[in-house]
């Protein structure tokens, strides 16, 4: 290799390794320009719906912004929080039933096939040491306090959070004021060449966070009002606490569902214990209403990602960024999968194919 080429080469990997350091204030932008991002799609929409400048449509949108998160915060989130704090206590108390339930089941099955003389045997060896195939209820019980007490401790570490909450927001304003000259900004870092083409593809990675964003925001509210009205009528208690877990852990594909079952289930296993089945079973009949009707409702204009895809975007984007990561998986994938296609596939490789096949 000549010297430039290496030289190429180690600017290449200085770039890598400085990306790498600078991986989590990266990430904050982009939580920023997907707020941003979000902001800017409800100033077009109030712009189409009435004519009006563009920095009054901002400042409307910013007021309606802030009226809502107040309402929220006075009216939902302290009924929310006192609700939750309830679901919190009542967990070691559902995994205690949840394990008596497990016995009473493993004796019932013992008897049907060998009789009471191996139940008698198999209760004592379930409730001794020699034989315990699952932790007896008070260990389990405790490893899930303290796990839920290390959440705690993570989430009461509110000073860095807050900070970075606050610099997201400035992003995400700074940029709503003035979309058009951040957009250039980052045009004028490519090639002159390119910049024709490089705007056309942010054109369009905007085009596919906008309705990815709006498809999210329907389906979640159509998963908090299901999941609210299907525990009213079964009767389940904390119902404002779970409906709204199950719409905000709706953003987190295929992990967030799963999260949200855990906590109407353990509510309903201390009343009756067929009542958490019927949770469960509303829950998957919610979640494929989602999956099959109301998400290829309000998303048919969005990426089609495949499940495996996000799956891996997910595990991959938690392990270089953390819990941001996930949340923000999605969007991130939405945004590679357009860049992928128009910049690699039929920028790159599109013309080398056409090029090796003449030769």
């Amino acid at each position: 290799m000549r010297f430039s080429q290496w030289l190429a080469f180690a600017a290449l990997i200085s770039a890598v390794l400085l990306f790498w350091s600078l991986r989590e204030v990266l990430i904050q932008i982009f939580a920023g320009v997907v707020l941003a991002m979000a902001i800017c799609t409800l100033v077009e929409k109030i712009r189409s719906i009435r004519p009006m400048p563009r920095p009054i449509a901002l400042m409307v949108c910013l007021t309606g912004l802030f009226l809502i998160f107040s309402l929220a915060l006075v009216i939902v989130v302290p009924p929310f929080i006192e609700e939750f704090q309830q679901i919190i206590i009542q967990l070691p108390a559902a995994t205690r039933e949840l394990w008596e339930i497990a016995i009473g089941s493993i004796n019932n099955f013992s008897e049907i096939l060998y009789g009471d003389a191996l139940r008698g045997s198999l209760d004592k060896r379930l409730l001794s040491n020699e034989f315990n195939p699952l932790p007896d209820g008070s260990t389990l019980a405790n490893g899930v306090g303290d796990g839920i007490k290390k959440l705690l401790d993570i989430a009461s570490d509110l000073g860095t959070g807050l900070i970075q909450l606050l610099f997201i927001i400035a992003v995400s304003l700074m940029i709503s004021i003035q979309p058009k000259a951040y957009r250039e900004v980052a045009i004028q870092l490519t090639p002159s060449f390119y910049r024709r083409r490089a705007r056309a593809i942010l054109q369009q990675c905007g085009e596919s966070l906008s309705n990815w964003m709006v498809g999210v925001l329907i389906s979640s509210f159509c998963v908090a009002l299901l999941a609210g009205i299907g525990l009213s009528i079964l009767g389940v208690k904390l119902v404002i606490a779970n409906a709204l877990l199950a719409g905000l852990l709706n953003i987190i594909p295929n992990v967030g569902p799963a999260l949200s079952t855990i906590f109407p289930i353990s509510v309903a296993l201390l009343e009756t214990p067929w009542k958490a089945f019927a949770v469960l079973i509303m829950y998957i009949v919610i979640q494929n209403l989602e999956s099959y009707l109301i998400t290829p409702s309000v998303m048919h204009r969005q990426v089609k990602l495949l499940p495996g895809l996000t799956l891996s975007a997910q595990f991959v984007f938690t392990i270089i960024f953390g819990p941001i990561g996930l949340l923000l998986a999605l969007p991130l994938a939405v945004v590679m999968q357009v860049f992928i296609r128009e910049a690699v596939i039929h920028d790159l490789l599109d013309p080398w194919r056409k090029r090796h096949l003449i030769r």
